[in-house]
């Protein structure tokens, strides 16, 4: 989350959809789908967020993030690529969904003192 904060910048996050975290051998991964939003700007960038964390063997502890802007769209195509992702994977889950103010609160951030960080207008 932290890194999802300082690569696109916490004040710009509208929500996060994270997958659930897969262990195969020695390592860990996930992926998120992160929207942002730029007041006044219907659309939205949306960013695909991933993870990978050696668990074992020589590059223990070893962290690989990987944040990539997708696409510009609104935001309930969110919705349709959290169900593209999941009808991928095959599996029967639902990622976790957090909105801006949680996503703020979990890394950390204030927009106090900041310029142009102002929390967006809520419709």
């Amino acid at each position: 989350m932290r890194e999802i904060a300082d690569r696109i910048g916490a004040a710009l996050v509208e929500e996060v959809r994270l997958f659930p975290p897969i262990r195969q051998g020695g390592t860990e991964s996930a992926v998120a789908i992160v929207a942002t939003s730029a007041y006044p700007d219907p659309w939205h960038t949306v960013y695909s967020a991933r993870y990978r964390y050696t668990l074992k063997g020589i590059d223990r502890g070893k962290w690989e993030v990987e944040v990539t802007a997708e696409a510009d769209a609104p935001l309930v195509t969110v919705d349709e690529v959290v169900r593209g992702v999941m009808k991928r994977a095959g599996e029967p889950f639902e990622p976790e969904r957090i909105l801006a103010g949680e996503f703020r609160t979990i890394v950390g951030y204030s927009p106090a003192g900041e310029p142009g960080s102002e929390e967006p207008p809520r419709a």
